[in-house]
């Protein structure tokens, strides 16, 4: 029996690196998948000829040695909670590697803001690429803390997921993004909210050149009601528990700032990559990179490209 795909989480010693192990083996264990860690570490190149090779190997050697610390004492904080777990050491660049990974992994988790683990490695680079060439969705796992995560941390406990936020804008991605955002409610038994933005009343309304021939209400209620219809169409054929609902809201603003405003409240904002036309030709996925450098908690980003993966399916 093939093994099902892991979820690969990227480590290299900093407290921002761990905080991302514990959401992802929080994650594991609720959607009872496998656990990949992965740490990769960079061998410097020299140009210089005169550099002693025997220096080199030497330096080598304990690079190699510090990253299999990294990742020993990683896989052995997730096996407390988990018995599926696998370590990686890699040599090459983390980005890379992780993309890599990707390739065959459920789901990607890094930190963000990392700095001062393993070789100084700043995660906070690879929580900017990854998500965007990933071929499943990256969370992005903040330094800082807020509400339950933050609690659960300060007890040493596995992180927990109460309440999900997620992006919608009519476009194929969003859709990805809430048909994810619906797998990740189901498993962790969270409230989730799925909104709609467009900046109708503000002074950056899209319809500033005409004020008084837009109806804002009738605008943002029928947008709302679009965002109802997309959520019925994608729990078509799922299995939901007992009691199960999905809020929803259209409201004015623009996506980046409501999401970065919810994610102080909630647990796991979801975002789709690349996610254009839809309602009025809004954009999403250009709000995630904004997302990703403000939120105050853990933001999912799922790509375009996961569409033949999970695409109303279960995602992991």
């Amino acid at each position: 029996m093939s093994r099902a795909p892991a979820i690969v989480v990227g480590v290299d010693g900093s407290n921002s690196s761990t905080k991302a192990l514990d959401w992802a083996v929080a994650e594991a264990g609720v959607r009872g998948a496998p656990l990949k860690v992965v740490c990769a570490y960079t061998v410097p190149r020299f140009g210089a000829t005169s550099m002693d090779a025997a220096y080199l190997d030497v330096g080598a050697s304990a690079l190699s040695e510090g990253a299999g610390a990294v990742l020993e004492a990683a896989a052995e904080r997730a096996k407390e909670h988990l018995s599926d777990v696998e370590g990686v050491l890699e040599v090459g660049d983390a980005a890379g590697v992780l993309v890599e990974h990707s390739k065959q992994a459920a789901l990607m988790v890094v930190g963000t803001r990392g700095r001062g683990g393993f070789a100084e490695r700043l995660l906070g680079t690879v929580s900017t690429a990854l998500p965007v060439h990933a071929h499943c969705p990256t969370v992005v796992v903040p330094s800082g803390g807020r509400g339950r995560t933050s609690d659960a941390e300060a007890a040493d406990e596995p992180p927990e997921v109460r309440k999900i936020v997620v992006g919608v804008d009519g476009s194929e991605v969003s859709k990805l993004a809430l048909a994810r955002s619906l797998d990740e409610a189901i498993s962790w038994q969270a409230d989730l909210v799925a909104f709609a933005s467009m900046p109708v009343a503000s002074g950056t309304s899209l319809f500033a050149w005409a004020p008084g021939q837009v109806d804002h209400t009738a605008v943002l209620a029928e947008l709302e009601a679009e965002v109802g219809r997309l959520i019925e169409a994608e729990l078509v054929g799922r299995e939901v528990p007992d009691g199960f609902a999905v809020r929803h809201h259209a409201l004015d603003g623009t996506a980046s700032a409501l999401l970065v405003e919810f994610s102080s409240s909630a647990d796991l904002i979801v975002v789709g990559s690349r996610g254009r036309g839809g309602f009025s030709g809004l954009l999403l996925g250009s709000t995630s990179q904004a997302v990703l450098h403000h939120a105050r908690c853990p933001v999912m980003v799922v790509p375009a490209r996961c569409k033949d993966v999970f695409a109303g399916g279960d995602g992991g």
